[in-house]
């Protein structure tokens, strides 16, 4: 793969005056109080939606983003939207989300990147908030949401779906709200994350920091080809190796060069062309600060905190619950998603998504994920 022309900007973070696109934004009503003890003053949500909101409000699908997703779960990559829709074969007319039918919301987490109040907006001083962003949770995000629900006249989703990061908030909904969720659906995520989890994110929000460029979070005004695009590439690299799955990488790369380099001349090796590829593409459509927020809001996933642990605030979920697994995810791995199916008496037992890509099996097998949601999505019995 070759390398992209052009300085990147400090920051592919959305800004304001940037093109919209299919974007719509919310303003939460008053400020939002953190867990970790933070607090938000002015927090505003982008959200996009598909299909229309029936008499009752009973037709509401909620869809939640991974890492470094965001509100554009379907559609073209065009103005305003940098990549084209992350599951975009889920939703519209015969789909599995059928839009004839439902009504989907999709919202960028707060503390992301694309619209929603992060590190890249500006604070009520006028500035970029960079640095000074307060710590948030998966619970804290979850909090924005329901306000958002709210506020579109939705007391109760049919549905909430997400995988990864999203499935974490997925269930954080079925388990901190039980009576605003009716089903839901738990991709390659855990109850608790775990140390090695928790291992891997940390590698690369110290890479991120470790850049001259981070200048403690504060780079968002800088110029073009500044920034910490190195560090945010190396975090992008490393967490891109424990997407996939050793057998993929193996079967495509091995130890192939890249076409017209040497690895002893100073070349590249195809698979590290393919990481660098991968690398330069975040750092145009995503913001270093946001990736250091959001990675610790996943290392600091517990669904028991505070509810007397895990087994007990999964025994609160009531809603109809599918939880599944790639059999190659080796970030992710299955075994975590039977001990959550078995834990969760709401849950049928442990589906597995068959793929040869690892965790990224879970954005990338559209068909089985369709097959998924419309099992989950089924009227009961």
């Amino acid at each position: 793969m070759t390398r992209t022309h052009g300085s990147p900007p400090a920051t592919g973070a959305w800004r304001e005056g940037s093109p919209v696109g299919r974007r719509r934004w919310f303003q939460l009503p008053g400020p939002l109080v953190l867990e970790a003890g933070g607090v938000l003053s002015q927090v505003s949500l982008a959200y996009e939606t598909w299909g229309e909101l029936n008499e009752d409000a009973s037709n509401a699908v909620l869809v939640l983003h991974a890492l470094t997703g965001d509100s554009h779960v379907s559609g073209p990559a065009g103005e305003g939207h940098p990549s084209p829709g992350w599951w975009d074969g889920l939703i519209g007319p015969g789909r599995a989300l059928d839009t004839d039918r439902w009504f989907v919301v999709a919202p960028n987490v707060i503390g992301g990147c694309q619209g929603s109040t992060g590190p890249a907006s500006t604070a009520p001083d006028g500035r970029p908030w960079g640095g000074r962003f307060p710590a948030i949770t998966v619970r804290d995000s979850v909090e924005a949401e329901v306000q958002l629900a709210d506020a579109l006249g939705i007391r109760r989703w049919a549905a909430v779906l997400g995988g990864s990061f999203g499935g974490m908030r997925a269930l954080e909904w079925a388990a901190g709200h039980p009576e605003r969720v009716a089903a839901a659906l738990v991709l390659s995520s855990c109850a608790v994350a775990s140390a090695e989890q928790i291992s891997w994110s940390g590698v690369q929000v110290q890479a991120i920091r470790s850049d001259p460029d981070w200048l403690d979070g504060h780079y968002h005004d800088l110029p073009d080809g500044r920034g910490p695009h190195a560090g945010l590439g190396v975090a992008r690299r490393i967490a891109h190796i424990t997407y996939r799955s050793p057998q993929e990488l193996e079967q495509r790369f091995g130890t192939q060069p890249q076409d017209g380099e040497h690895p002893w001349l100073g070349g590249r090796y195809a698979v590290e062309s393919y990481l660098d590829h991968h690398a330069d593409k975040l750092a145009r459509r995503f913001d270093a600060a946001s990736y250091v927020l959001l990675a610790q809001a996943m290392s600091g996933h517990d669904v028991g905190r505070g509810r007397g642990g895990a087994e007990a605030a999964l025994r609160r979920i009531t809603a109809r619950t599918l939880v599944a697994g790639v059999d190659s995810d080796r970030l992710f791995p299955l075994e975590q998603q039977r001990w959550l199916a078995e834990a969760t008496p709401a849950s049928a037992p442990v589906r597995t998504i068959v793929s040869p890509h690892g965790h990224d099996g879970f954005l990338i097998e559209v068909e089985q994920v369709g097959q998924l949601v419309s099992e989950l999505l089924a009227d009961p019995g």
